[in-house]
């Protein structure tokens, strides 16, 4: 429920901002730049933020601190937007979405410290991921609906009162202490950060599942847009938001369906099938004459989509060592996000006209990115060199590390 308290207002805010910024100004163009400024900061602040975490003394207070920052920056925007002036606001936009990280890689690298590695931490990262999902669908729902029947700062304030729960949720989480992920021997926190950015480039399996997932949400974050105009060409402009819908439930039938599966089977073969089957779906939609039939086609695209969420949670903990875990996550969520927005700009390029074209285009990026995963995992070169193992924070010597407490190493994944 954290989770999804927290990533209920974020998901909700795009949504929201846009409204208040045209119910203010009468301009969506304001809103837009605050949406920006609030996205903009992710791939920067990652690192910083989960060095951190991964520093803090006392997490519960780290991370209830973040979440109140983040529910703050939505109340301060929810006051300010159209009354102040645009850089006044775009510098809160900043501050908030410097909390972001938190919101998403954050949250999610705090399981290993709320169960054992095992079965069960396996199936909780597959919940995890469907908080995402979830709050896809309710976070824009509930801001429209609220903002419908009240108005757009109301819908604002209730984002703001979403956030203010996780927070005071996460300050309650049993967190275990002298675990995997707990604080180790203070560094210097640019080493950390370093150290953070150096794991998910050294170690082949991150650094596959980073490429492939920053290639796929490229794609991903043009969806909204196309699925929009893709029902105006098919003769139903008001079902643009379905086909987001049908896209959002299919992935999060397919995240509960990842808590069904054994957790011995591989998430590498889980991750390329999924990425095949994402683009599949959409590559059928983009065929297809009518929006029931195209509704369908994106609730089993969401499916596959809501299957790489869960297993990229699963290898990210699977790979990375427990003091960089949490750096690992926030790093790996930053990209997705900066990746996304990328191809929601591109999107502003799309027509009527060229709908399908553009949704068969994400499609193929699907394919392409499960492509480039089979690929960098096979890779026989190392971007580390062999002469100096030590670098690598996969070479480290067993004795530092609790093995008995690690069964997801029990065999050394070298290159």
């Amino acid at each position: 429920m954290t989770a999804f308290f927290a990533r209920l207002a974020d998901e909700g805010m795009a949504v929201a901002v846009v409204m208040l910024a045209v119910d203010r100004t009468g301009s969506a163009a304001h809103g837009a730049f605050v949406l920006t400024a609030w996205m903009a900061p992710h791939v920067f602040a990652a690192p910083l933020a989960g060095a951190v975490a991964a520093r803090a003394r006392r997490p519960r207070l780290f991370y209830a601190g973040a979440l109140g920052g983040f529910a703050m920056a939505i109340s301060a925007l929810a006051i300010s937007i159209g009354r102040i002036p645009l850089p006044l606001a775009l510098a809160i936009a900043a501050a908030g979405g410097c909390c972001g990280p938190i919101v998403s890689g954050g949250l999610s690298s705090l399981i290993t410290r709320l169960l054992p590695a095992g079965g069960e931490r396996s199936r909780a990262y597959s919940w995890d991921a469907m908080t995402y999902n979830a709050a896809a669908v309710a976070g824009p729902g509930t801001a429209g609906l609220v903002a419908s029947a009240l108005s757009p700062a109301t819908a604002m304030l209730v984002l703001s009162a979403a956030a203010a729960c996780a927070c005071v949720l996460t300050a309650l989480l049993p967190l275990r202490t002298g675990v995997e992920g707990s604080p180790v021997v203070p560094t210097r926190l640019r080493r950390d950060m370093a150290d953070g950015v150096r794991t998910v480039w050294q170690e082949r399996e991150l650094r596959a599942i980073t490429a492939a997932t920053c290639l796929a949400f490229t794609g991903i974050g043009a969806l909204t847009t196309t699925s929009v105009l893709l029902a105006t060409s098919l003769g139903s402009a008001g079902a643009g938001g379905l086909l987001m819908t049908a896209f959002a439930v299919g992935a999060m039938a397919g995240t509960l369906g990842m808590t069904r599966l054994r957790p011995t089977v591989l998430p590498q073969r889980l991750a390329v099938i999924g990425l095949l089957g994402t683009a599949l779906g959409l590559a059928a939609a983009a065929l297809v004459s009518s929006v029931p039939v195209a509704a369908v086609c994106f609730a089993a695209a969401g499916a596959c989509d809501g299957l790489v969420l869960a297993v990229t949670l699963r290898i990210r903990a699977d790979h990375s060592p427990p003091q960089l875990r949490t750096q690992v996550f926030t790093i790996g969520a930053g990209l997705k996000i900066s990746a996304a927005a990328t191809g929601s700009a591109l999107a502003g390029l799309a027509t009527v006209g060229t709908a399908h074209w553009y949704l068969t285009g994400i499609a193929l990026l699907q394919a392409a990115a499960a492509l480039l995963y089979t690929l960098v995992r096979r890779c026989s070169c190392s971007p580390c060199s062999p002469q100096e193992p030590s670098r690598s924070p996969r070479r480290r010597p067993v004795t530092t590390t609790n093995t008995a407490a690690r069964p997801d190493s029990e065999a050394p994944r070298v290159p």
